[in-house]
């Protein structure tokens, strides 16, 4: 049964429809593995430390739930180290680009079409989700109750967001950085052109990572990133980037508290009090 779209579901859509056409080149590029060979090698980078959970995570024969695939590229790097993946994402453009990648690499990933709020899976399907610079552009409550619904007791749950406390923000958002810093250093960290930011998305705060954990029972890893970058300085540069992560590391009972992005993983438990 075809699902009806919300408003900000129809205009999420719209930005990736347009988004995917200028990601068509993905198709004429080699892909690359190489994240999976040592991804312990770059400890400050949150995309490569998510690689090193995983790679030890003996996802081999596993069913794994990536949500909100984009171009596929978490799903073939999981299916390449022998998950059965499956994928989903609300844009049928992104999926069509995921779908001629897997083929290309020779990789059988099953590719969905629905949104995270609402999902067509059976219960209890999934041994590890995967849910990466998703979780703020949809319903948190919503998305939550069916990744928590469609997931295995005792399921791997991942989670790598863009992420600010409630407390920040409101600075982030005071009227002088609102009006003249943040214009300014949004062309110095994002580059010329118009940043990657769709008009409804919103930073994770305290709030949704509590809505998103309601049904995790213990974190097995947890990891605070971007404390300066990507908030002063980009993250092109990796002495900056790593002395960002030092200072995090160091700082880690006030991670939750400065931190710009989390990188989180623990066990969905089913019988749980409350669950």
């Amino acid at each position: 049964m075809e699902t009806q779209l919300t408003e900000r579901q129809q205009r999420e859509l719209e930005y990736h429809r347009e988004r995917a056409k200028e990601h068509e080149s993905l198709l004429s590029r080699p892909f690359s593995y190489e994240i999976l060979d040592r991804p312990s090698q770059r400890w400050w980078n949150a995309y490569w430390q998510m690689y090193a959970y995983l790679v030890r995570a003996n996802l081999r024969g596993k069913k794994v739930l990536v949500v909100g695939c984009g171009y596929g590229e978490d799903a073939i790097r999981l299916s390449k180290l022998g998950a059965d993946v499956t994928a989903f994402d609300l844009s049928a453009e992104s999926l069509s680009l995921a779908r001629a990648i897997a083929n290309r690499e020779g990789l059988n990933i099953r590719f969905d079409e629905m949104p995270a709020e609402s999902l067509e899976y059976e219960n209890d399907r999934f041994d590890c989700v995967l849910a990466r610079d998703i979780l703020h552009h949809v319903d948190i409550p919503l998305a939550a109750s069916e990744l928590y619904r469609v997931s295995k007791n005792g399921a791997v749950f991942v989670i790598n967001e863009v992420y600010t406390h409630s407390s920040l923000d409101r600075i982030r958002h005071s009227r002088p950085i609102e009006k003249w810093l943040y214009p300014a250093m949004q062309s110095f960290i994002y580059g010329p052109g118009k940043p990657y930011i769709t008009e409804d998305e919103r930073k994770l705060n305290e709030k949704d990572l509590a809505q998103v954990l309601k049904f995790v029972d213990s974190v097995e890893m947890e990891k605070h990133f971007y404390l300066f970058v990507n908030r002063i300085v980009p993250d092109k540069i990796d002495l900056l980037a790593k002395l960002d992560r030092c200072v995090l590391a160091c700082a880690a009972p006030f991670g939750r508290l400065l931190a710009a992005r989390i990188l989180l993983a623990g066990r969905i438990v089913k019988d749980a009090p409350g669950a």
